[in-house]
């Protein structure tokens, strides 16, 4: 869903700090706003208002804190791979957000917005996923507060993820399909937001990602921001109050990336987002608005979105957070693509060298690192591992047995930086 207005036009102030609260007008420099329908603009007024009271309430913050701790199993633990070290050449740290419950990082997001939900008097939550690891998320919070709750997802990944359907089914929430346009992630938040127009007097939106309209971008990052806050703790104290050398996290919104990225940007540590070379929208850096806000976008030249294609549902976006898009266009960070083939090597490397199966999404990050071994040699490597593999094997071995209807998504031959 796009719109043409921006409804915050107001003049951004000055010296606004990095990776902190954006400007008045919700953006990160040039990126971000409030793009709208009118229908939503009170709405997303009511939920930035909401958001900072309760962000600055001790109460709100110490409830988050207990439920990340006692339900989410904060915080997750950070790993020192040897035998990867060995076989990449450099020192490699995972932060476990696989072993959050749920299975990943979105844990972290979710109990903080459903926790807004309640606090907003909401009843029912809608949600998008690709992978599906939000939407079991949602589930999972929603079954916890007793909110009635409906998820949309693409009917390509309803089909790849179906482990993902049934568990958010047996949660209690409703999967509607999204059968427009590629049938992925951009179509199933198309759907969310469609919803949220029509039920926003009792629905909340549980955007999943550092997309969509201001204040989404922002207040994802903060609820996510725990994963660098204890990744740069932990490696402090593993590399005598050091910090690794670079700090990697796969990229589709990007909200795996942003949380890791928000605890290590004031530091010397470089910062990489790795995207799917079939939705690598920082690496065209053509900006472009979608799903509510001003980012880099794949988009063709009349400004029509394109659609993007990765073996991993989560990934399978063809825009990209605004921040991210901030922190490359000023060059603290650096964003670059890896193929589908790079990722799926990534992916056995780890569970042969660690005994750890990656998300398809997390194994993006550790593509690069390989692709870029030289480069590291002898360097520390902190990689975000932001979820587990186990909804991606069923996928991988059909794409091992060359099945022609699970390869209908995958192009093993893609390189880096080629047209969707």
């Amino acid at each position: 869903m796009t719109a043409t207005a921006d409804h915050t036009d107001q003049p951004a102030p000055a010296g606004s700090s990095l990776m902190a609260e954006p400007d008045d007008r919700g953006r990160f420099g040039q990126f971000g706003g409030r793009y709208v329908p009118e229908t939503l603009v009170p709405a997303c007024a009511e939920l930035e208002d909401a958001f900072r009271s309760a962000w600055g309430d001790p109460e709100f913050r110490t409830e988050f804190e207990t439920l990340l701790h006692d339900y989410a199993g904060r915080p997750s633990a950070l790993t020192d791979c040897r035998n990867l070290s060995e076989e990449l050449g450099c020192r490699v740290l995972l932060k476990r957000e696989d072993l959050n419950h749920t299975g990943s990082h979105k844990i972290n997001n979710v109990i903080g917005q459903t926790l807004l939900a309640r606090r907003m008097g909401k009843q029912r939550v809608v949600a998008e996923t690709g992978a599906g690891q939000h939407g079991v998320a949602t589930a999972t919070a929603a079954a916890y507060f007793g909110l009635d709750c409906v998820v949309y997802m693409g009917e390509v990944d309803v089909a790849r993820q179906a482990l993902n359907v049934f568990r958010m089914e047996l949660l209690g929430a409703e999967v509607r399909p999204a059968l427009s346009g590629s049938r992925t992630l951009k179509d199933a938040v198309n759907e969310a937001m469609r919803d949220w127009v029509a039920t926003v007097e009792d629905t909340y939106y549980c955007l999943g990602s550092v997309m969509g309209p201001h204040p989404y971008p922002w207040m994802v990052r903060e609820f996510h921001r725990i994963i660098g806050t204890e990744a740069l703790a932990q490696s402090q104290a593993l590399l005598d109050g050091d910090v690794p050398d670079v700090v990697v996290a796969c990229v589709g919104g990007g909200s795996n990336a942003a949380g890791l990225f928000a605890g290590f940007v004031d530091t010397r540590a470089e910062l990489v987002g790795v995207e799917p070379a079939g939705g690598a929208a920082v690496s065209r850096s053509v900006p472009g608005v979608v799903h509510g806000s001003m980012s880099y976008l794949m988009q063709d030249e009349f400004g029509q979105v394109q659609e993007a294609q990765s073996v991993s549902a989560g990934l399978d976006y063809p825009g990209v957070g605004p921040e991210h898009a901030h922190l490359a266009d000023i060059g603290r960070a650096r964003y670059e693509p890896v193929t589908d083939a790079e990722v799926l090597a990534a992916f056995e490397l780890l569970a042969r060298t660690e005994g750890i199966i990656p998300a398809l999404e997390s194994a993006h990050g550790l593509a690069w690192m390989s692709r870029h071994r030289t480069e590291l040699a002898g360097k520390t490597v902190l990689l975000n591992l932001s979820g587990r593999g186990d909804k991606d094997v069923a996928q991988v071995q059909a794409i091992k047995r060359r099945d022609p209807e699970a390869m209908a998504h995958v192009d093993l031959e893609r390189k880096p930086g080629d047209p969707s």
